[in-house]
């Protein structure tokens, strides 16, 4: 069913809320988000929207997801689709494949620029903007009756290109080519929304208008996002996050009330529905749900009379709805646990709450999106700067300088990292300086803890009252000899100690770690809860990032004329370099993996 036509059918009396999903990284993350997905259509949301990865980069997975929650779940669905990377085929073929699924409702987008553009250009000329995508829909028979939403920005476009009066002109431009609705990018401001939609109602936009609702997860996904989507923050938050920012249980819980207020607000104002950007996680959207007296509003299942005419309603019901209602409680099933253990379908709506870094479980709907995995600083709006910082390297010591510069903070970021140098990296700075300074460039590490309170400023997560632990690991590149090498020692001097990954560019990979095996490396006690293990480092995330981490060498080369000795550089490093990962098992001890690099019968540095 068209999304405008359901607004219109819906009760103006209650509010009405739709739900937003994207396409896992791992197999294991979409199996788990099927499971999720089957418990969150139960809280009756209006529609559900899958998202769409620039360019088409998760087309097939965005297709497979839309098509599950269109067909098997009987949930109305809207594709977004953007026009980065995208000509008339690659958009003609996405929309007949969303036909074909029965979806009929499109979200259409711009997009961000691909990962190493600083700035967004069209593929097709055709496909400047999202109003130009609207209107080719539109106007093209074969897709023409497809319903077609748009995006909106109240906080400002991240890009900043012109300003409010320019953007709601834009919006304008979109609607006038035949958008039938409107959702908003995330805000935490309402009282700047309620401004704002007062005056794109002033400007003659009649279509629904959506907001966008992000409860916040953690403080350092918060942070994440409010930077990308340049969102504004409104001081009163800072000051309330700020004090709790340490303590993950309370900064969601503070998600939690504020994303209710935030909606009982766009209420009073007005507003009849919200849309949530639920990061694949479910808690706190139920939670929030709950707190304003929606998530009961599921009516018991009745035996009723199926006729043409559902007369009277509440003893008959039309084939249709009869139809529907048996997807959705079928769906709503719960998925038997997989033979292969606890977590590989796993059934708990909370189970993975505190993602903790790059290798969070890979088993999770939401790896690697609420946490700072692939966050390279290729990533920011602001690339301009960093590459000014990176200079024009030519030589293997001229990026050993960089590395360098980055661990004594002259230099704000690296490509691997659009962020400072953490105050947990600084633990172990010495030793992080010893590796990069014999060109072993570090991108990733953590120092050992032994049961550290979870409110600890540096190494502290989850709920107060915990204590929280860590293995130490590092991660860096070198060439193939080093490797050798390395593999050599952990073999003879190891002594069961050490787990290793090593892979390249050309998909080789060694490791000692045994097929299936899984590493936690980060994992906190607290009070009344299962030990939680949010740092899980084994060859599906290994090998996830690593994929990602040379991406990064091919996209920095790309910023340099072909032949130009920087490109021949980057691109040698890309071909020629291997992506290492060190873990010692003893967390009492600080100086292991230390003395087992730089010690012994053969020291490696």
């Amino acid at each position: 069913m068209k999304f405008v036509d359901k607004i219109a059918q819906h009760d103006a009396r209650s509010l009405f809320y739709t739900f937003e999903f994207f396409p896992p990284k791992t197999d294991q993350g979409f199996e788990n988000l099927v499971a999720r997905i089957a418990r969150m259509v139960t809280l009756n949301p209006l529609a559900v929207s899958v998202t769409w990865g620039a360019g088409g980069t998760t087309k097939e997975r965005s297709l497979d997801l839309a098509g599950l929650t269109q067909l098997e779940y009987g949930m109305d669905t809207i594709l977004h689709l953007t026009c980065t990377n995208m000509v008339q085929g690659t958009v003609d073929a996405a929309l007949r494949e969303a036909k074909e699924r029965g979806i009929e409702n499109i979200l259409a987008l711009r997009g961000d620029p691909p990962r190493g553009a600083e700035h967004w250009i069209p593929t097709d000329s055709r496909f400047q903007h999202g109003a130009d995508l609207v209107r080719y829909i539109k106007s093209t028979p074969e897709f023409a009756d497809f319903c077609v939403g748009v995006a909106a920005y109240p906080d400002g476009h991240p890009d900043r290109e012109t300003n409010e009066d320019g953007e709601i002109e834009h919006l304008k431009e979109k609607v006038d080519a035949g958008a039938d609705f409107i959702i908003t990018q995330l805000f935490y401001d309402v009282d700047g929304f309620l401004q704002w939609h007062q005056k794109v109602r002033a400007k003659g936009i009649t279509v629904p208008i959506i907001p966008g609702i992000m409860p916040i997860q953690t403080y350092a996904s918060f942070l994440r996002m409010t930077k990308l989507c340049a969102t504004r923050v409104p001081p009163k938050m800072m000051h309330d996050l700020v004090p709790i920012r340490h303590d993950d249980q309370k900064v969601k819980e503070y998600g939690v009330k504020l994303a209710v207020d935030m909606i009982k607000q766009l209420q009073a104002g007005g507003i009849q529905g919200v849309h949530f950007c639920t990061l694949n996680l479910e808690k706190s959207v139920t939670r929030v749900l709950e707190t304003l007296g929606l998530a009961g509003n599921i009516s018991q299942a009745t035996n009723k009379l199926i006729a043409d005419v559902a007369t009277p309603p509440e003893r008959t019901m039309t084939p249709h709805a009869a139809s529907d209602r048996a997807t959705k409680e079928l769906a709503s099933v719960p998925a038997p646990e997989s033979d292969a253990g606890k977590g590989e379908i796993n059934n708990a709506a909370d189970w993975d709450d505190f993602p903790n870094g790059r290798f969070g479980d890979f088993k999770s709907p939401a790896y690697g999106e609420t946490d700072r995995w692939g966050s390279s600083a290729f990533q920011s709006k602001a690339l301009a700067v960093p590459l000014s910082q990176w200079g024009n390297p030519k030589t293997a010591d001229d990026l050993t300088s960089l590395f360098l510069r980055y661990l004594h903070s002259k230099v704000t970021a690296t490509p691997f990292s659009s962020t400072p140098l953490s105050p947990e990296s600084l633990m172990i700075f010495p030793h992080l300086e010893r590796l990069t300074s014999k060109g072993w460039w570090t991108v990733g590490s953590q120092p050992p803890v032994n049961g550290a309170p979870s409110t600890h400023d540096i190494v502290g997560w989850g709920p107060r009252g915990g204590y929280v632990y860590q293995k130490c690991f590092v991660e860096f590149f070198v060439e193939q000899k080093d490797v050798e090498r390395i593999v050599k020692k952990v073999e003879e001097e190891g002594a069961g100690w050490i787990s290793y990954f090593a892979g390249n560019a050309k998909g080789e990979l060694l490791t000692n770690v045994p097929e299936g095996g899984r590493n936690a490396v980060t994992w906190g006690v607290f009070p009344g809860q299962e030990i939680a293990q949010t740092t899980i480092i084994e060859k599906e995330s290994f090998l996830s990032w690593k994929d990602e981490a040379f991406s990064i060498w091919s996209e920095w080369a790309s910023f340099y004329p072909p032949a130009s000795q920087e490109r021949s550089l980057l691109e040698g490093i890309y071909n020629g370099r291997w992506l290492v990962s060190l873990v010692h098992h003893d967390y009492l001890d600080p100086a292991t993996l230390w003395t087992f690099l730089f010690k012994g019968d053969h020291p490696l540095l």
